[in-house]
């Protein structure tokens, strides 16, 4: 940038090149939706008049459309305008570079270069070391933060994001983004958002450093609400699923889900994230298998066999990773047959 003086984190941000690169991340797999399209036949008109509202500080967001989907449980989303959506892209471009370095290894949701089936074969090689190769005796803390993205306190959320930002333009935009949504009073993200991914990390982070450094555990994984300890001695399990309730409760304002909280002996598998760990072996949760068999089953007869084979390239590509024999024979009997 020559000899002039540095960019705020702020320009950074709302810059009509960020807000570009921005749109090109949002747009892919959306251009045929309406709203995308209209946003696109007069983008340039859009991106600049978004970048001088910004820039003065006059943009006010658009009201969220909520619907329901079912992946595979009912989720209530709150989708954010186009423009919106491609505001929360910009400053995740920026932010998730601040925040990222300072999140633990094996923690997996929404970073690059992580990801289901990483988390899922770091999982099984951990669990296989700590039960010297399923010989030993060994445990698993399963958890599930309570109603996750509905619980977040803004008020702790803002505190933690001004740790590393410091500022005050871009606290301005970041309180409105935060503020525009609440599921209760001063709590919740929207699911819609990808600002509320980097949020949650940001949020939960807090816990992985106090599992990490304060408790010390060695086995420790989380993707977004969900995380699992290993350990061989059951009893230093149940201090740590102790110590973690009252470490969410005093410090995030969060609980565990009582329904999805357990201990168990490792050789009786490890359920996480739509795979089993068991000895020597990894295979695709019931549900998960039932679930890709049907959606395969269902496209095979709407005759769009562009899109058949894209979601058929998709699910082999989650097979690959576990025991997969049978449900590939179950598919290509299925073709075959029809």
């Amino acid at each position: 940038m020559g000899g002039g003086l540095p960019q705020s984190l702020f320009h950074n941000i709302i810059s009509v090149s960020n807000l570009l690169s921005a749109w090109k991340e949002f747009r892919k797999g959306k251009r045929k939706k309406k709203d995308v399209a209209i946003f696109e036949m007069h983008l340039e008109d859009n991106i600049f008049k978004m970048h001088e509202e910004l820039a003065l500080e006059k943009y006010i967001l658009d009201p969220y459309e909520a619907f329901s989907i079912s992946d595979p449980k009912l989720r209530k989303i709150h989708k954010a305008s186009v423009r919106d959506r491609v505001l929360n892209q910009a400053i995740f471009r920026v932010l998730y570079l601040i925040f990222n370095k300072s999140f633990i290894f094996d923690s997996y949701s929404s970073r690059k270069g992580k990801g289901t089936h990483i988390g899922v074969a770091r999982l099984f090689s951990a669990t296989r070391k700590m039960s010297a190769n399923w010989n030993n005796l060994g445990y698993v803390l399963k958890c599930d933060v309570a109603k996750f993205f509905d619980s977040v306190n803004h008020e702790i959320l803002i505190s933690l994001l001004k740790r590393k930002i410091n500022d005050p333009s871009v606290f301005v935009l970041l309180e409105k983004i935060i503020s525009s949504f609440e599921k209760s009073v001063v709590c919740g993200l929207p699911l819609g958002n990808v600002t509320s991914q980097l949020f949650s990390n940001i949020y939960l982070n807090e816990l992985d450093r106090f599992v990490k450094h304060t408790l010390k555990v060695r086995y420790y994984f989380r993707y977004a609400d969900d995380f699992v300890i290993l350990q061989n001695d059951k009893v230093i399990l149940e201090n740590y699923e102790k110590r973690i309730r009252e470490f969410l409760i005093q410090n995030l304002k969060l609980k565990l889900h009582e329904d999805k909280v357990s201990i168990k002996k490792v050789s009786q598998g490890i359920d996480f994230l739509g795979y089993v760990i068991l000895p020597h072996t990894l295979i695709l949760r019931t549900k998960t298998k039932n679930r890709i068999l049907n959606r395969i089953f269902r496209e095979a007869k709407n005759n769009e066999n562009e899109k058949f084979f894209q979601i058929l390239d998709s699910y082999l590509g989650v097979l690959k990773h576990c025991k997969s024999k049978a449900i590939k024979k179950e598919i290509f009997e299925f073709l075959v047959e029809n």
